[in-house]
């Protein structure tokens, strides 16, 4: 027989057993369920900044410097090198300081129809090889190609028969229709033919002799510039780059300007541009002359043609950049506050304020001090000594 107080204890001892059990099963389940709301949490935290989360709503960038290239073709002409060659380099090289916007090139008559020595050079080797090729003596490795139609060619000057004769008859025909032309209609046929004139463009220039120069002009139009012809007179040219070039600063179309000269005639015009707060570059073979000097970037002819301008603008760019920053930072003048004549009635009366909290705090320093039994030199030690004779007696 069990008694009725063993019976209790049992009872007792199964109620702690079954609400201890209840009590840390109520524990795990409320540490695994705050891990994984810290969890979820810190899983949403990481999403929210994680870069994916930032692209979604990017942050506005700032805006691509807008450039003006211009060119002073009477004092850096593209001598040895092809002028279209040239004009995409120069391109090139000004687009990795920003989006180009202008391009502009001036020269009088006589640069344009000037022919350098090298390419008279190559004229006369071109022609001594045309006369051998009609003789027999050479034979090419490989034969000319018409870039318009295919057809091969054994000979250079048969291609150059070919393509006078028949592409470039075509061509005269296809401008006559377009020239009688007025309207819609003219726009329907510049569209037909763009691309045929186009190739017949670069088949061209490769091809055929130009009858006036070396085809400076059209190169450096097709490349994209806006070329100018000035009267033949001294400073002519240098005279009418540098007002398009004020005039275009006017207004405010650039923010960089890039001058392809020697010309020290350019200098007021650069410093010009810095004082508008404009980005200056300059590209010559000048090593050490004052307009390089008074640009903030300055680049050879050499190393626009191989291409190490581009990688050097990423150091100037960052340059630039770091020179906005601490304009910013900097210190302006304002002449409404700084000019601003000290009010003495407001300076006196904020005087006499001080002085008077001052006066109180010391006021309420001494009222401290008095309230005290005694002054603060004299010891404790006597009234401890009268403490411990009243004891005894």
């Amino acid at each position: 027989m069990v008694s009725f107080r063993s019976y209790l204890i049992h009872r007792k001892t199964q109620n702690l057993l079954y609400i201890s059990s209840i009590l840390k099963f109520r524990s795990i389940f409320f540490t695994l369920e705050a891990t994984s709301w810290q969890a979820y949490v810190s899983l949403r935290h990481c999403h929210c900044g994680s870069e994916w989360g930032t692209n979604l709503k990017s942050t506005p960038k700032e805006k691509p410097n807008r450039v003006g290239l211009f060119w002073d073709l009477d004092n850096k002409p593209p001598n040895s090198i092809p002028p279209y060659e040239v004009a995409n380099k120069l391109r090139v090289a000004a687009s990795s300081f920003g989006v180009v916007r202008y391009m502009v090139a001036y020269a009088n008559s006589h640069t344009f129809s000037h022919i350098p020595h090298v390419v008279r050079e190559r004229r006369k080797e071109r022609k001594l090889l045309n006369r051998l090729e009609n003789k027999g003596v050479i034979k090419p490795n490989e034969p000319y190609l018409c870039r318009v139609c295919g057809r091969k060619f054994y000979t250079n000057e048969k291609l150059v028969n070919h393509f006078k004769q028949l592409h470039e008859r075509e061509h005269g025909k296809r401008m006559n229709q377009i020239e009688s032309a007025r309207g819609k209609r003219r726009v329907k046929l510049v569209a037909k033919y763009s691309m045929k004139m186009e190739k017949y463009r670069k088949a061209a220039s490769a091809i055929l002799t130009p009858k006036v120069g070396y085809g400076l002009a059209d190169e450096l139009k097709r490349a994209g510039f806006w070329v100018q012809t000035v009267l033949d007179k001294p400073q002519a040219a240098d005279l009418a780059l540098q007002s398009h070039m004020v005039d275009i600063m006017d207004h405010r179309r650039v923010e960089c300007v890039v001058l392809v000269s020697d010309d020290s005639d350019f200098v007021d015009v650069m410093k010009e541009a810095k004082l508008r707060c404009l980005k200056t570059v300059v590209i010559g073979d000048a090593d050490d002359g004052v307009l390089k000097r008074s640009a903030d970037a300055a680049f050879s002819w050499e190393e626009i043609l191989m291409g190490k301008a581009r990688k050097e603008a990423v150091l100037v760019l960052k340059n630039w950049n770091d020179r906005d920053i601490l304009k910013r930072l900097e210190w302006t003048y304002n002449p409404d506050v700084d000019k601003k004549e000290p009010n003495l009635d407001e300076t006196a009366a904020k005087a006499y304020e001080d002085y008077s909290s001052i006066e109180d705090f010391s006021d309420e320093a001494d009222d401290a001090y008095k309230d005290d039994k005694g002054s603060w030199w004299e010891l404790d030690s006597e009234d401890d000594d009268d403490d411990i004779t009243n004891r005894q007696i």
